[in-house]
């Protein structure tokens, strides 16, 4: 099993900026992606994005080069963390293929104390005309939707909790702790307007997968962002 902390990171190349490399072979790239920067490309901002970047940096400045990054998942604009880009359309075919076997655990500060400190969430998720998702009753209009947590630490005002994503649905640990009455800091679109935090609390801090080409068992972990720690650290 390969396992990668913060700070291990290929030496001696020349890294994307703003855009830290966890790991990088001839298959796959990992990387730690800030809160604010996109995995893709929108219709109205296509180069800010983590793809950008990553493409720039394996065609090494040429732009003639057929080398190119291939998106396998993706992470909300304002959530942080651990980014698997595939680098051809074998290896990318591969990881979503397996998706389902991937591990995956978020870091999330939540507002007030959770009750049960650990237990699981299920709903089906819909998205309104307005881009906005919710859970709904009718199985037939929403996705079976499953996030898993456990409270970490506990604050006056806030909790800290590792959660366990079961599915991947747009916006789901957001959605799914602003309805139990537990927001995510910093959460803009699903919050209760109090701001206390410049950035979505959430980040995706860990990851395990069988890779493309040496079927190993690979595991990434970030630890938890200083942010974080200033944070929980507020009166």
């Amino acid at each position: 099993m390969e396992h990668l902390r913060k700070g291990n990171r290929p030496k001696g190349k020349r890294q994307p900026r703003g855009l830290p490399i966890l790991h990088e072979d001839k298959d796959i790239l990992v990387v730690d992606k800030p809160s604010g920067l996109l995995t893709v490309g929108t219709d109205r901002d296509k180069s800010r994005t983590a793809h950008y970047l990553l493409n720039d940096y394996v065609r090494k400045g040429n732009p003639k080069s057929r080398n190119r990054v291939y998106v396998v998942h993706r992470l909300d604009r304002d959530t942080s963390g651990i980014l698997i880009f595939a680098k051809s359309e074998q290896a990318k075919k591969f990881l979503q293929e397996n998706w389902a076997q991937t591990d995956k655990h978020y870091l999330a500060i939540v507002h007030g104390r959770l009750t049960p400190k650990e237990g699981m969430i299920s709903t089906y998720l819909t998205e309104n005309a307005a881009q906005k998702v919710y859970s709904t009753l009718d199985p037939a209009k929403g996705k079976a939707s499953q996030t898993a947590y456990k409270v970490l630490k506990e604050t006056r005002r806030f909790s800290l909790v590792d959660v366990h994503l079961l599915t991947g649905r747009k916006n789901q640990i957001r959605v799914h702790f602003a309805e139990k009455g537990h927001p995510v800091a910093g959460d803009k679109k699903y919050g209760q307007g109090e701001v206390v935090s410049k950035r979505l609390a959430l980040h995706a801090r860990s990851i395990s997968f069988i890779h493309p080409f040496s079927k190993r068992q690979m595991t990434f972990d970030t630890g938890t962002p200083e942010d974080f720690v200033r944070l929980l650290g507020k009166p």
